[in-house]
């Protein structure tokens, strides 16, 4: 596939890396200099030194032979520009980077389309989304949910005292054989293991589990959690991401919501009557301490600069905070997760490219997910007639190592994936994969 990248700020250099290492025809066009001639040194592309919005440009980066042009620079207005001139000029799809949340209307995205922008993106909408995901389920540190909850993949650290530690996987599956969930991944020491039979749960392990509804009890007893229900949650951030995780959990929970900014609180005020709304700086623990941090279940930290989030969050947790999510811009904080103690990190950039590369990936894929702070991803693909995954059972496939098929859905009911488990075709199977193993995995979906 030939992709043209325009932008390679964080969002776009972070699509760059994913698919650097695949067999795609990749093309970054900026007008920063320093950006492209990073990009050269980090990734094998080919760079073009120039304005997206120029037809000129990207008639030099043959447009006209184009499968999907991507602009994810940090101007919304570049960026819709260049997805409707790279349509007319022969793009095949086009995909736009926005900031604007009115374009998610249904009608104004039609318009768009008719324009010639196939689909647009909003990362901060989407870093709200999983903040709330993460809420909800209280004792996870990642939750991605497939086909509206028939399976989920659930990660966990286990604490000291969760029962399964020291025992090998085998043991706790012939303990629990009733198949509701499946341990795809372990994630240990700032190293991701696909784990055999053998291998041994450690404290302070991060375990990705799949699941069906029905398991997800059982993998919280096992890892020594309970699934809390929060009351009342506290935001530090009145911006995008910070608004919008108060306005989707304002009605079933208490919300307070803190920015140092005056004039945005009283604005945040009037947009969130079921919020309560307080001016003042985050950083201060008086402050915290005044509005009841010790009694809050969880704590938000998505301000502009991610020292601050960090800072606070990790303030948060000493004085008692149940759950603490910070949002980072960094992706390089994310492995510290586990080091200093916070529940769970957001990326946008990271979340951002995931959504990005699910239009990329070859061999019908539903969904892709670079999951942050390890070194592994999920992808949901759809089995097709006359392919390699259908023709055996899962013990008999010969998959490649780094893989593991956790689930599959058919017939709108999720499945764990078993030895003697068959692949039909249109089941949507949910695979875990360290990155040198995706190529290879995306063979046995091809027809």
């Amino acid at each position: 596939m030939r992709i043209i990248i325009a932008g390679m700020g964080d969002v776009g250099y972070q699509l760059a890396k994913q698919l650097s290492s695949e067999s795609h025809d990749i093309i970054a066009i900026d007008i920063d200099h320093d950006r492209l001639s990073y990009t050269d040194q980090m990734t094998d592309i080919l760079t073009i030194d120039g304005s997206s919005t120029s037809i000129n440009t990207l008639k030099s980066a043959k447009i006209e032979k184009t499968d999907l042009l991507v602009a994810v620079t940090s101007s919304e207005e570049v960026n819709l520009t260049t997805a409707i001139l790279g349509k007319k000029l022969g793009a095949k799809r086009t995909i736009a980077r926005i900031s604007n949340a009115e374009y998610l209307d249904s009608n104004v995205e039609n318009s768009f389309r008719e324009l010639g922008v196939d689909f647009m993106i909003y990362p901060e909408e989407l870093a709200a989304i999983e903040t709330v995901n993460l809420i909800n389920r209280t004792a996870a540190t990642d939750v991605l949910d497939f086909e509206g909850g028939k399976l989920s993949v659930v990660g966990i650290r286990l604490d000291k005292s969760a029962s399964v530690i020291q025992k090998k996987v085998f043991e706790v599956a012939k303990e629990y054989r009733n198949l509701d969930f499946r341990v795809v991944a372990i994630h240990r020491n700032f190293k991701t293991i696909i784990p055999s039979g053998n291998d041994k749960f450690l404290p302070n392990d991060q375990v990705f589990v799949i699941s069906k509804p029905q398991g997800h009890e059982t993998i919280l007893k096992l890892s020594g959690k309970e699934n809390i229900k929060f009351d009342n949650i506290m935001i530090l951030g009145g911006g995008k991401i910070g608004r919008r995780v108060a306005g989707l959990l304002s009605d079933k929970m208490s919300v307070k919501l803190i920015d140092s900014d005056p004039d945005k609180a009283f604005e945040l005020a009037d947009q969130l009557p079921n919020t309560l709304v307080i001016k003042g700086d985050g950083r201060d623990i008086d402050l915290l301490a005044q509005e009841g941090i010790i009694d809050v279940d969880a704590y938000v930290a998505v301000t502009e600069d991610s020292e601050t989030n960090l800072i606070s969050c990790l303030m948060a947790k000493h004085l008692g905070v149940k759950k603490a999510i910070a949002l980072v811009d960094k992706v390089d904080y994310i492995p510290l997760t586990q080091t200093i103690g916070l529940d769970a990190l957001i990326n946008k950039k990271l979340i951002t490219a995931n959504n990005i590369v699910r239009f990329i990936k070859k061999g019908d894929v539903v969904s892709y997910y670079n999951l942050e702070g390890i070194d592994a991803v999920l992808l949901e693909y759809i089995a097709q007639t006359g392919s390699e995954i259908t023709e055996n059972t899962l013990a008999n496939l010969n998959l490649p190592k780094g893989s593991i098929i956790g689930g599959y859905i058919r017939d709108n009911e999720g499945f764990i994936g078993v030895g003697d488990s068959r692949i039909n075709p249109g089941d949507k199977v949910v695979v875990f994969c360290l990155p040198d193993a995706v190529n290879k995995v995306e063979k046995f979906f091809e027809k």
